[in-house]
């Protein structure tokens, strides 16, 4: 009996999903980009209801990301495999500089995961891993293990591989080109998978925005030659005005009674022209393989937010995420980021016990290093997210408070802040090279409660005395604060910070809880 579910199924930033099973269980993980800990590790017994237990990169030994000073620079797309009880993820690093590609893996997923293993240029005479990203892993059944990329190669974009020794990081053969997709823009984010003894290679195409799609050729070797699929593109929304766009860069995964599902990532655009906050974010389809041995995706490709498959296994829920974090915990919950790697003494759950601490530097969020900032995503277009902070600065410029963050250029915040020497809530935001002082009320107690509260058009900020009535203090839209203005990669965050000038001995800025509530089955 077919069973309807909604997409996504993972809301929120989750973009360029890659699943794996063992057993009965599927594991997801996404791209991160600048924010720390890296790759969100995602599990589930149904592939509709996930729950996040943790991240593969959450050491700074794992993930130095001190030259990622550009917004959507970090970790990019990622591929993660199960191979005879061992799982393997490989990445992309961005910085400043040349790409790195690295392999981490750990026997169990809910434990922790190595230190990466680097891909060894040495093997790769003309550098060409310098120029590429999504990275992906095959595993034949020989047990040789191949590297296939995208090589972004100025106008051209193409497919690579390499085979490579997993546990070393050494190619075992220079990178050639494996396929150049079917002539739309951009080939990227590659998968090989061998189904009744044939290749499939798939990949996406159309770029990551609005004629992004899937497409899939097959051969019979890992190197080819490729047929492409007959009815490519196997999935796309685009041209289309369905409430889900820009669908791609999808991973395939099979479940124990032997069905075929496909996860990938798409964005929820608002309003009349178009513009969407909450990120790429993860969606789920069924696939079948008709007669000739070509996957089909269902509902002819075309992705709609609610959909009917014939699920193998009964509904598997969990638990719902705490509406209130009290932060009585000895460590961050999984749904909490920092931009960058934080700096040491700049934040803490024990200097206040049940109180996150804050303590700012010079480092504001227009900052490209690392802003005294902890986020969560805003996984919801109606939601509404709520603090109380004590902070009481001592110099001018002193200030902390909640945000809703897109990247260092666009971003909007009610804070406490000292100027000319007094202390007053202000609503600021900044959007592009453009920033205003929207709001200021004078504040003279120590405590505030702060609150943003999003629909689909605004975000509406609010103060109020702790255990008192909310005062309105305006409105910043949306849309200035989506991929389309502020461009990039990423979703929006919900954020608490702190800055100031005071160098040697900040002023603590406490938080005391945080509410972050969606109105029930909206998201």
């Amino acid at each position: 009996m077919k069973t309807q579910y909604t997409n996504p199924i993972i809301p929120g930033f989750r973009s360029d999903p890659s699943i794996c099973r063992a057993g009965e269980d599927f594991f997801l993980v996404n791209t991160s980009f600048e924010f720390f800990p890296g790759l969100p590790l995602f599990h589930s017994r149904d592939l509709v209801n996930w729950r996040q237990i943790g991240h593969v990169l959450d050491r700074p030994s794992q993930l130095d990301m001190t030259d990622v000073w550009v917004p959507s620079g970090g970790i990019y797309g990622s591929t993660f495999r199960h191979h005879q009880g061992r799982f393997f993820i490989v990445t992309s690093v961005l910085t400043t500089g040349p790409a790195r590609h690295c392999i981490v893996s750990t026997d169990d997923p809910f434990g922790s995961w190595s230190e990466p293993v680097w891909i060894d240029s040495a093997g790769d005479p003309e550098r060409l891993l310098d120029h590429a990203i999504d990275p992906s892993l095959f595993i034949d059944d020989d047990r040789r293990f191949y590297l296939t990329i995208s090589l972004h190669a100025n106008p051209d974009v193409y497919l690579i591989q390499s085979e490579i020794d997993p546990l070393t990081g050494a190619l075992l053969s220079p990178p050639r080109e494996l396929w150049r997709g079917t002539g739309m823009l951009g080939t990227e984010g590659p998968h090989t998978y061998k189904i009744n003894g044939r290749y499939y290679l798939m990949a996406a195409e159309g770029g990551t925005e609005y004629g992004h799609t899937e497409v899939l050729a097959r051969g019979d070797s890992p190197w080819g030659p490729w047929e492409p699929c007959p009815h490519n593109p196997i999935l796309t929304n685009r041209s289309t005005g369905l409430p889900i766009q820009g669908v791609g860069h999808a991973d395939l995964v099979d479940a124990p009674d032997g069905s075929w599902w496909m996860v990938f990532h798409g964005f929820r655009p608002l309003g009349y022209h178009g513009a969407h906050t909450l990120g790429r974010e993860t969606c789920l389809a069924a696939v079948h393989w008709n007669k000739d041995g070509w996957p089909e995706v269902a509902n002819g490709g075309r992705i709609t937010p609610v959909m009917e498959a014939e699920f193998p296994f009964a509904p598997h829920p969990w638990p719902p995420e705490p509406v209130r974090d009290d932060f009585d915990t000895a460590k961050l919950r999984d749904c909490w980021n920092f931009i960058r790697n934080p700096i040491e003494g700049t934040w803490s759950l024990t200097e206040r016990p049940g109180w996150l601490t804050l303590r700012g530097n010079a480092n504001d969020p227009d900052s490209y290093h690392s802003p005294v900032l902890v986020g969560r995503r805003q996984c919801a277009h109606v939601s509404t997210i709520e603090t109380l902070l004590e902070f009481s600065p001592q110099h001018d410029g002193g200030e902390a408070g909640l945000m809703v963050y897109q990247n260092y250029t666009h971003h909007d915040e009610v804070a406490l802040r000292r100027t000319d020497g007094r202390n007053q809530v202000i609503v600021r935001r900044r959007i592009g090279s453009l920033q205003k002082i929207e709001h200021t009320l004078d504040w003279p107690q120590a405590q505030v409660r702060l609150r943003i509260a999003a629909d689909e058009l605004n975000y509406t900020f609010a103060c109020a005395p702790a255990g008192g009535e909310w005062i309105e203090l305006g409105q910043g839209e949306c849309r200035y604060l989506s991929t389309e203005v502020g461009g990039r990669f990423t979703g929006v965050y919900f954020a608490l910070y702190a800055t100031g000038s005071e160098s040697n001995s900040p002023t603590p800025a406490y938080f005391d809880y945080v509410d972050y509530q969606v109105p029930k089955n909206l998201t």
